[in-house]
């Protein structure tokens, strides 16, 4: 198969991703904004769950890039447009994946990636205690005076939404010392006053749902809570790749 020279990437962190390997794509997702600059003279041609099929094929692409968290299960079902699709839930897999997408597309620097990716994975700290700097912190909104015996990872309000420990977000923070709670799906609603104020830290995060933009939403919730940084944490690609490293001390170049 020849090597792909028109990609649509509809995930916003292959985009940014790509741009860095110096690859442009065709067409992207209107939440693909990094880097800002480089993005604004990419076509958009939909959303992460929907597109406009139209504005798909006048880009005359030959291969669309879609994560299978990320992106609606009809896009990858289409036989139209050949697809590469990713499965990205933990630095190993972000390892593996930079490796795969280096051979499809003919790419050195995605290779590179892989090879400081893998030089993360024996990198461990120690559990996370509250008088140390929080990974990815933009602010604390109440900070706890004792070690919470459990962090819940919020992305959501109305329903609350959480992150279990066995995804993407658990296992980086797992690398920096701080363990999430582990649920039985991936991404579940829960019941806040299931669980203990007094010994249970929230970590809000600053995506999808913007809690920092609405912090006023959680100074009346009687639990401890940090506003933190969503895209270091959940955009696997080069964003978190650099991210991890700056917090774990390493980068191979």
């Amino acid at each position: 198969m020849p090597t792909p020279k028109r990609v649509i990437s509809l995930v916003p962190s292959w985009t940014e991703t790509l741009l860095a390997v110096d690859i442009v794509p065709v067409g992207r997702t209107r939440f693909c904004i990094h880097p800002d600059k480089a993005v604004a003279d990419i076509p958009v041609v939909g959303g992460t769950k929907d597109w406009d099929w139209d504005k798909i094929l006048a880009t005359k692409p030959d291969l669309i890039l879609l994560d299978r968290e990320e992106n609606a299960r009809f896009m990858a079902e289409q036989a139209d447009i050949p697809c590469h699709a990713t499965h990205v839930t933990s630095l190993e897999d972000m390892a593996l994946t930079f490796a795969d997408l280096a051979r499809v597309l003919d790419n050195d620097k995605l290779q590179l990636m892989a090879e400081r990716s893998r030089a993360l994975l024996d990198r461990q700290r120690t559990c996370w205690k509250p008088e140390a700097p929080l990974p990815a912190l933009i602010e604390w909104g109440r900070r706890p005076e004792l070690r919470p015996e459990r962090i819940l990872y919020l992305i959501w309000r109305k329903p609350w939404m959480a992150v279990s420990r066995d995804s993407f977000i658990g296992d980086s923070l797992a690398r920096l010392g701080v363990d999430i709670v582990q649920f039985d799906e991936k991404y579940p609603a829960i019941d806040l006053d299931a669980f203990d104020p007094e010994t249970t830290l929230l970590l809000c995060s600053s995506e999808p749902y913007p809690f920092h933009v609405r912090k006023h939403l959680l100074s009346e919730l009687p639990f401890s809570h940090a506003f933190v940084n969503g895209e270091w944490l959940s955009w696997y690609g080069i964003r978190s790749l650099e991210f991890l490293e700056r917090e774990l001390g390493t980068e191979l170049k």
